[in-house]
């Protein structure tokens, strides 16, 4: 039987091209089609390690960790500002495949401020919001609003303390009036009272009491 011999030519060269192209470990600025910008570290071709991103659209400026193209690990996302111009930092934290995840602050137009956990990119588990009208929410998040156990706090000290669902007070729930001096115990659904007690509560270090004290039961 007669025996074939294949005569193996030299390398293409496009295969050394290619080698060099792949990019691997700390690189300078690398610019895409499109005009962004990143400046880090990589490994098989993909963003990886530590590297700073400017993305030429927005604006927008993403310094921190990245894992296989995507950022993954801590890093902070800033963005410049509509009308000065400079940048403003709008979120620092932690990631995963991309999106806001595990414990990060945001920071929100107006001086609003967000500090707790993220999943998938929104606010859920527990968090504190800070408010631009000085009120302040603590307690439970999912899907990018307060649900579950809560607290919010006015800025006269009143506070609501009990579930929310959807944004909204709902379940059980206790509203502390400290500037009357009363408290009121009761259910709520979609934000309003259904049924309840109202009672006095520190009504002798309350600053504008009712005139008249609540008889006990």
């Amino acid at each position: 039987i007669p025996m074939l011999r294949y005569h193996s030519g030299p390398e293409p060269l496009w295969h050394e091209w290619d080698r060099k192209a792949q990019k691997h470990g700390l690189r300078h600025t690398i610019y895409a089609v499109n005009g962004d910008q990143y400046t880090g570290e990589w490994l098989n071709n993909l963003k990886h390690g530590k590297g700073i991103q400017l993305w030429k659209s927005t604006g927008a400026i993403y310094s921190g960790d990245w894992k296989f193209g995507k950022r993954d690990g801590y890093g902070s996302l800033c963005v410049p500002d509509s009308v000065t111009k400079e940048y403003k930092q709008v979120y620092k934290g932690w990631w995963r495949n991309d999106q806001q995840c595990g414990y990060g602050t945001a920071f929100y137009p107006g001086g609003e401020r967000y500090e707790g956990e993220w999943s998938g990119g929104l606010r859920s588990g527990w968090g504190r919001m800070y408010h631009q009208d000085g009120c302040i929410y603590e307690g439970q998040w999912l899907d990018d609003k307060p649900d579950g156990q809560g607290m919010l706090r006015h800025p006269n000290e009143n506070r609501y303390e009990g579930g929310w669902k959807l944004g909204r007070k709902h379940g059980p729930g206790k509203y502390f009036y400290l500037d009357k001096g009363q408290l009121f115990e009761g259910i709520w659904a979609a934000d309003i009272p259904k049924c309840g007690v109202l009672i006095d509560f520190g009504r002798e270090e309350a600053p504008a009491p009712p005139q008249y004290p609540i008889p006990k039961v």
